[in-house]
């Protein structure tokens, strides 16, 4: 599933469709008179997986989940095609994705603080939501969307191995430095990854996620579902203290 760095990358993309005009119009989730074509495109906002294509009358929701695709040129595979949105100078066509459609009143509920990809992020108030969950494993916490929003399975791994945190480590039980560690280093991380995925050499720079061995002592990585979540976790016995 992509996670919130490569959302922004995907806004960035379609950032230059934002003022224009909707030419055409195509897609399975795209609703029956929609009055969508003739729209302009006002803005496009991401929160964590999600991007919202704002119009004056109506707001799309995309979630790409776990094999969704975008692109800026309508594409053969038709079949997949979710929602198409062509503009004078192009378009963006979505894939096996999730569209919906929202109302205003939605975006005004959404936490832009607990984006890490945000300007609006706020690690205080997320220290404080962990503080409030003791018994949470640091690895459900990194991936609740609502806590840390943009994390995603890379993200959690790679920034788990930095500070030296084993993913099953419980809230309450970290030490207030390697709290602040861990928040600071899933933001951090995901300005690392936008960097590297842009430049097509993420997996590259993989220090822990699906590696075999530890770059630092050499050990053998284990890895194993963990926490309520039961996502796959990749990590160091010797590196990463478990608290």
């Amino acid at each position: 599933m992509p996670e919130g760095p490569t959302i922004v990358l995907m806004k960035e993309d379609l950032q230059k469709f934002v003022g224009e005009k909707v030419i055409e119009v195509s897609g399975s989730e795209v609703p029956e008179n929609s009055e969508i074509k003739g729209e302009i495109l006002r803005e496009i906002k991401t929160f964590g997986k999600q991007t919202y294509l704002i119009f004056d009358k109506i707001i799309f929701k995309v979630h790409l989940m776990m094999f969704g695709s975008y692109s800026l040129y309508k594409r053969k595979d038709i079949d997949t095609l979710r929602l198409g949105l062509a503009f004078k100078d192009g378009g963006m066509y979505f894939y096996t994705c999730v569209v919906k459609v929202i109302d205003e009143s939605f975006l005004l509920k959404i936490d832009w603080e607990a984006d890490i990809m945000s300007d609006k992020w706020n690690p205080e108030k997320t220290e404080q939501t962990l503080k409030a969950a003791p018994k949470m494993m640091i690895c459900d916490a990194l991936m609740n969307q609502d806590i840390f929003s943009g994390v995603g399975n890379i993200i959690k791994n790679e920034a788990l191995f930095r500070v030296g945190i084993h993913p099953e480590s419980l809230n309450g039980n970290l030490p207030p430095k390697k709290l602040k560690e861990i928040i600071a280093e899933a933001r951090n991380y995901g300005f690392d990854f936008k960097k590297w995925k842009k430049a097509n050499v993420l997996s590259k720079h993989f220090q822990i996620y699906h590696q075999k061995n530890c770059p630092i002592c050499g050990a053998e990585v284990t890895n194993k579902d963990s926490g309520k979540s039961k996502r796959m976790s990749f990590f160091c016995e010797n590196d990463q203290k478990l608290y």
